[in-house]
């Protein structure tokens, strides 16, 4: 699913205000983690994910596994939180017409 940018716009709008849903710990992106991600993606669509590594490519790595791994769309990293959408069957939220 590719979205336009007025899109992603929207749900950079949306994700304004909500909190980090899941938090990496020490351990890092577990097979654990990476199933917690993909069922608050099947409940709330859009999350953010808190990434603590000041280390860019570690962190685009783990950023890159977590969009492919939950089948999500990446919408914006900002500092070391994650904003990722994927649409669930009930399309609680609506996406304005490209």
């Amino acid at each position: 699913m590719n979205l336009s940018k007025k899109q992603t716009q929207h749900l950079k709008a949306l994700a304004h205000d909500l909190k980090p849903v899941v938090l990496l710990g020490s351990n890092g992106l577990t097979e654990g983690v990476v199933a917690e991600i993909d069922a608050a993606l099947s409940h709330h669509e859009l999350i953010k994910v808190k990434i603590p590594t000041d280390d860019r490519e570690t962190k685009g790595l783990i950023v890159e596994a977590i969009v492919r791994e939950t089948d999500a769309i990446k919408i914006q990293v900002i500092g070391k939180t994650l904003i990722i959408y994927r649409q669930s069957e009930d399309k609680k939220i609506q996406l304005p017409r490209i």
